[in-house]
């Protein structure tokens, strides 16, 4: 097929295009930026442009929709333009042009209202009680693709938990970066069970999704996955303090050897987000907020995930575990 891959200048973006490449699919690449990615098309632009979308999808015959503004903080304005609207337009374009395969990367945020999850399937997501601007804003995304589903343009929602890996620039980079800085505490006692994903098993889920979308026999049987949201993790659930030390160790910083009560954690970065945004002469670029409301219940609640759903329908399963992903990760930073 030729299928468009929005976001592949990302860590999971760049692995879900370079592995459809292998596959023998010829991939175009939509982002601001070139991906980096050997052997596909990059068509450079932006989600919020009409003209840019309207020639990234032109002649493709499936999307994997992955871009999106991803931030603990920032204007509201913007998680709409680009999140909400961006989709709207890619949506809009893959109907006009004919693709009939849409695979649109969500995030388990947009069913998480704050509150332990614990062996959860996929929740219906909710715009209205996810938190922060982000999963709300992806929530109503993910509603709007789903929607979309239809004779003409087959829909499958996919919410990869927590991926992370080497050349990750987000979760290892910053876990490494407050380590090293002495700026990394355990919530509580970091005993909260979390699911995490390795970049890899996160590709192979999205493209078995968008694989399965072209299952006719598994339609026409109701066994399709059209409409459906699935949450995609290793599923393997480990304490926070335990994957945070096992990436502090990967990359050579020291595990967080010191605890704030999760209850200051949570009334300190709702503070913290509101001071951060007031902040004079703020660049739209500038760092992340050393704690936010958001990222003190992640740190702090459990959420690990039901799997068994996800495997059957998308005939997937991971193929890296924690542990090799860590030793990967190891390798990458080796001296």
């Amino acid at each position: 097929m030729r299928v468009l891959v929005t976001g592949a200048s990302g860590l999971l973006g760049g692995t879900v295009a370079a592995l459809l490449r292998d596959a023998g699919h010829e991939v175009r690449t939509f982002q601001r930026r070139p991906s980096g990615v050997v052997g596909v098309e990059d068509a450079l632009g932006t989600l919020t442009d009409p003209a840019d979308v309207e020639r990234a999808v032109t002649g493709t015959d499936a999307v994997v929709h992955l871009a999106a503004k991803v931030s603990f903080t920032g204007d509201p304005a913007d998680f709409r333009r680009v999140n909400v609207e961006g989709t709207r337009l890619v949506l809009d374009a893959a109907r006009r042009h004919g693709a009939d395969r849409f695979v649109q990367v969500s995030s388990p945020s947009v069913a998480h209202t704050g509150t332990s999850i614990v062996g959860a399937d996929a929740e219906p997501a909710d715009p209205v009680h996810a938190r922060g601007d982000y999963a709300r804003t992806k929530a109503e995304a993910e509603l709007l693709a789903l929607a979309a589903d239809g004779p003409d343009l087959r829909v499958v929602a996919v919410r990869p938990h927590i991926v992370w890996g080497p050349g990750d620039t987000q979760l290892v980079a910053r876990v490494a970066d407050r380590a090293r800085s002495g700026r990394l505490p355990l919530l509580g006692h970091g005993l909260a069970l979390i699911d995490t994903t390795y970049v890899d098993n996160a590709a192979s889920a999205i493209v078995a999704a968008l694989d399965r979308l072209g299952d006719e026999d598994a339609a026409a049987a109701g066994g399709s996955v059209r409409g459906q949201a699935y949450v995609v993790t290793n599923g393997e659930p480990r304490t926070v303090a335990e994957m945070l030390a096992g990436i502090c160790a990967a990359v050579g910083a020291p595990a967080p050897s010191w605890r704030v009560p999760a209850t200051v954690a949570r009334t300190a970065g709702g503070a913290v987000e509101t001071l951060w945004a007031a902040g004079p002469g703020r660049r739209p670029d500038a760092d992340e907020p050393p704690m936010t409301r958001f990222l003190a219940e992640q740190l702090s609640t459990a959420h690990w995930f039901d799997q068994r759903r996800t495997r059957a329908d998308l005939r997937w399963a991971p193929a890296v575990s924690l542990d090799e992903g860590l030793r990967r990760l190891a390798q990458r930073h080796a001296p």
